[in-house]
């Protein structure tokens, strides 16, 4: 993915490697007008046309539109003998009317296009562009994004058009993936316009969309000669009144192919409990310090149904201490979820040593402060302040490691909004990490893997319902 500026600059190296500005104007142009001919009947048409590029994107739609018979008015923000460089040259081929910017433009309409100012808006809407915008009633396309949706962060900049359809180019920006602008965005298309692949390398971008092609190459892959201590030993620091939380990241970390997992249960009326639950599942009243001293268990999950108290700080502070002294040499980490998170509430220090957080909005809030409008910038702000890869959950779930990486899945269809989901979520990342992927990698291959098993289910999915799925969602990659 790319962020606006980061677009500009693929832009200008392109235009810089000998292609046309007003070459890729034209492709940009076409590629919207292919689109909206896909799906719509031939109707009246206005296109919004802004001051800048994404304007002269609106004429080159209007020009195409015009050719191929359908009715078309622009509505441009601003004078035409104002527009500069290769807007002013799509403008100039435009030989149809252009009304002024008002609400009136839109009386008739049967599709609008915005094409006002696209991702690089970085103030809010107002005036005349915001009138006619909320004036809006039929179906948007929108060129780039819908105006007002902030490309860098996907917060609404004053107000912003509810499209059908959003047509980018070359590669998606945040505001594409995160909330609230994937909403607004409807459909997406991202289309090929002749940007080089090439001008990504001196980039070297930072941020992905988390699919498979991100992470497939890492997944823990079977061998003949496999023991279930070749393929790692995950221990779940049990709680002793919310069972079930541990035995839904359990149940995950299995099924995404941990070759132990144990359950430390905190008394013995909870071990009980969890011996009569699935018998897979080792469970110990061992000490802390007894477990850690078995060099095999090489991934440790704390957290789910721990509730918080002395216990919770006592395993934590235990086990950070532990392995954080010793992490490099017996390559053991540490994912930290739920309680566990809150325990450090105003003291993020606390979880140095940890190979993963993964805190919802309000847990992340209580450790390092409210998220902000750039969820972004807070996750990696947090990565490097903890040392530790953070999934910062949510539908637009974004994953930050200590080195600048992130990746935004939207991966995670609403019927993930359950109880015991992120325990399943924090089971599967700490099952991958204990066969050897890396906390970024695993994060992002369990937060995906989740939402195929959620997507197979349907509506009334239920926590229980995720790990038996999880085999089938990655067994295909």
């Amino acid at each position: 993915m790319l962020t606006p500026a980061e677009m500009g600059a693929a832009d200008r190296a392109a235009i810089e490697g000998g292609i046309d500005g007003g070459a890729l104007m034209r492709s940009a142009g076409r590629a919207v007008a292919r689109e909206i001919m896909r799906r719509f009947t031939p109707g009246r048409v206005v296109v919004l046309c802004g001051p800048g590029n994404n304007g002269g994107d609106g004429f080159v739609i209007a020009t195409y539109l015009e050719r191929v018979g359908w009715p078309v008015t622009v509505a441009l923000l601003g004078r035409a003998e104002a527009l500069a460089g290769d807007a002013a040259q799509a403008a100039r081929l435009w030989r149809g009317p252009i009304a002024p910017l008002l609400p009136a433009a839109l009386d008739g309409a049967r599709l609008v296009v915005d094409a006002l100012f696209g991702a690089g808006l970085a103030r809010p809407i107002a005036g005349d562009a915001a009138a006619t915008l909320a004036a809006v009633r039929v179906p948007l396309v929108a060129v780039d994004l819908p105006s007002g949706v902030s490309g860098l962060t996907g917060q609404v900049l004053g107000t912003a058009p509810q499209a059908a359809l959003t047509v980018t180019f070359f590669r998606p920006k945040p505001g594409h993936l995160l909330l609230p602008g994937r909403l607004l965005c409807g459909e997406t298309v991202v289309a090929d316009i002749g940007i080089p692949e090439a001008v990504l390398g001196p980039m070297a971008p930072r941020l992905f969309l988390n699919t498979p092609a991100l992470w497939r190459e890492d997944l823990p892959r079977r061998h003949a000669r496999d023991s279930k201590y070749a393929r790692g030993h995950l221990t779940i620091i049990g709680g002793v009144t919310m069972t079930g939380a541990a035995r839904l990241a359990a149940a995950a970390s299995r099924r995404v192919g941990a070759g132990l997992v144990s359950i430390a249960a905190g008394d013995a009326p909870s071990a009980a409990i969890y011996r009569a639950a699935e018998p897979g599942v080792l469970v110990t009243e061992a000490s802390i310090a007894t477990l850690l001293a078995d060099p095999r268990r090489n991934a440790w999950l704390v957290g789910p149904g721990l509730a918080q108290g002395e216990r919770t700080n006592a395993v934590l502070a235990a086990l950070l201490a532990s392995l954080h002294a010793s992490l490099h040499a017996s390559g053991r980490a540490v994912v930290v979820d739920a309680d566990a998170l809150s325990a450090c509430a105003g003291a993020p220090e606390r979880l140095a040593g940890a190979a993963l957080l993964t805190p919802h909005a309000g847990e992340f809030a209580r450790i390092f402060g409210p998220v902000g409008d750039d969820k972004v910038a807070a996750a990696r702000r947090a990565a490097a302040a903890t040392g530790a890869v953070v999934l910062l959950k949510g539908a637009d779930t974004v994953i930050a490691a200590p080195d600048g990486r992130a990746a935004i899945d939207a991966n995670a269809p609403p019927d993930l909004a359950t109880a015991g989901t992120g325990d399943v979520l924090a089971g599967a990342a700490a099952g991958l990490i204990a066969q050897g992927m890396n906390p970024f990698k695993a994060a992002s291959a369990a937060a995906w893997a989740l939402g195929e098993a959620a997507r197979e289910t349907g509506a009334g999915t239920i926590a229980e319902d995720l790990p038996p799925l999880l085999p089938r969602a990655l067994a295909g990659l």
